[in-house]
């Protein structure tokens, strides 16, 4: 406890540290891209003489872009804000609220780990109001609402977590040039995308380059494949019920799903460098077959943060763009699906300036100030698109927008000894020649032994 209360102090002089900017970035009023009138609106309300703590896992420029958002809520209200972060983020969140020093606002990057503390009774529900918000503004709201909602200490369902800052994985990269110059067209459909992959073949190209190695964590990029084609392929239900475990990775929905990605990876045709280079490739040097002359291939899936491995002076959408992962015009019940992650707003201790705070995050405001500074992604339908700082953000901004379904990458959402375990070796295993079945069993195996 001496530990923890000592942890508590310094997180507080962490607080209180904290700095405020010295103005407003962009003046009110003045850019038409910014939803105005919101600032308006929030100066109706007075805070003035509250404190709200903020702790969340934003650091350096993250840290930059997440202040100039926090100042417009300061200069409106009134509020003395202060935002803090951590080396040891997530177990300074477990400390502290433990300990009874929480943030008023905990920024949580974990579903697993709001369920967590929600089972001991550490969170205070949102409200019915914000739910219901939600699922009217949020593209796939319903989904966002189901990924905050999480049992409280007495076993009753509760939102408890306002997504705010999101990501995007179902994308498929590719060289504009490069298509232009073979005549091939972005594909619309899954079926399109394998005749497309064919059509690269039957060329004399290869359509795909697939690298999954990280060192200590190899493997893990197969588990997006996976997770997107099962939601490709199988009822949202379905893979909730999988990353629970109450649907097995033996269950012809996950092998059928890992069989679906062999025909891509353990394709020797299909795959820059054959089935045998897929697993020791890193999957950082993977996506630059995209940028060779001849290319040595024209597509690459992989989340929105890929073109920083790009080569150096690569332009988007120019010599690099992407479009979405397409679903089977076969299963149009399963609509437009999105594999991602986000952030999820927590209130750890409760307060007027907290609930306020809630609220402001409903503004497009609150979500276009980020977007103009870039690395920001948002659901929310009713923010300015014009906002986003560069049209690779915009396009992805739209995919969220406008999805049917959202879905925490799963592998997160597993155990650790599964998700960054056993299902990415068991990945490698598999391109490495291992059946679908065994593949699944060995998974399987692991996670039937977890105690």
């Amino acid at each position: 406890m001496k530990k923890n209360l000592l942890l508590g102090a310094a997180l507080a002089a962490l607080f209180i540290a904290s700095p405020a900017l010295a103005e407003l970035k962009y003046k009110p009023g003045e850019d038409a891209k910014f939803n105005w009138s919101n600032f308006e609106d929030l100066k109706k309300v007075d805070l003035k003489g509250e404190t709200l703590t903020v702790f969340g896992p934003w650091r350096g420029d993250d840290e930059t872009h997440v202040q100039v958002v926090l100042e417009y809520f300061r200069e409106a209200t009134g509020a003395d804000v202060k935002y803090s972060s951590s080396e040891n983020y997530e177990q300074q969140v477990v400390i502290d609220t433990q300990a009874g020093s929480p943030a008023n606002i905990s920024i949580l990057p974990q579903p697993g780990l709001i369920a967590d503390l929600a089972s001991k009774g550490l969170l205070s529900p949102l409200t019915d109001a914000d739910k219901a918000w939600m699922v009217e503004n949020y593209g796939a709201g319903q989904s966002w609402v189901d990924i905050g909602t999480t049992k409280d200490k007495d076993g009753k369902p509760q939102f408890l977590g306002f997504s705010y800052k999101t990501d995007v994985k179902s994308l498929v990269w590719y060289s504009p040039e490069n298509f232009a110059d073979a005549g091939y067209e972005v594909p619309k459909t899954m079926e399109e995308l394998i005749a497309l992959s064919d059509k690269i073949v039957a060329d004399g190209g290869k359509p795909w380059c697939i690298g999954l190695g990280s060192g200590g964590a190899t493997g893990w990029p197969a588990t997006d494949w996976i997770e997107d084609i099962m939601l490709r392929t199988q009822p949202p239900e379905v893979y909730d019920k999988w990353v629970t475990n109450e649907v097995k990775f033996t269950d012809p929905a996950v092998t059928g799903a890992l069989d679906i990605f062999g025909t891509f990876a353990k394709n020797d045709a299909y795959v820059d460098g054959g089935a045998a280079g897929v697993a020791s490739t890193d999957f950082r040097d993977s996506p630059k077959g995209l940028f060779t002359t001849p290319p040595k291939c024209y597509m690459h899936h992989q989340a929105s943060f890929i073109p920083s491995f790009f080569p150096e002076g690569t332009k988007m959408g120019e010599d690099a763009d992407f479009f979405y992962f397409p679903t089977y015009a076969a299963k149009p019940e399963l609509g437009k699906p999105v594999l991602g992650a986000g952030t999820l707003i927590t209130i750890t201790k409760d307060s007027k300036a907290a609930r306020a705070f809630i609220e402001f995050l409903k503004l497009p405001l609150a979500h276009e100030l980020w977007m103009a500074d870039g690395g920001f992604l948002t659901p929310l339908k009713s923010a300015n698109p014009a906002a986003y700082a560069n049209d690779a953000a915009r396009k992805q901004g739209e995919i969220m927008a406008t999805a049917s379904t959202f879905r925490f990458d799963g592998s997160d959402l597993m155990p650790g000894k599964i998700g960054a375990g056993a299902f990415w070796t068991g990945m490698v295993d598999f391109v490495g020649g291992k059946s679908s079945a065994d593949t699944g069993a060995e998974i399987q195996k692991a996670w039937d032994g977890i105690k």
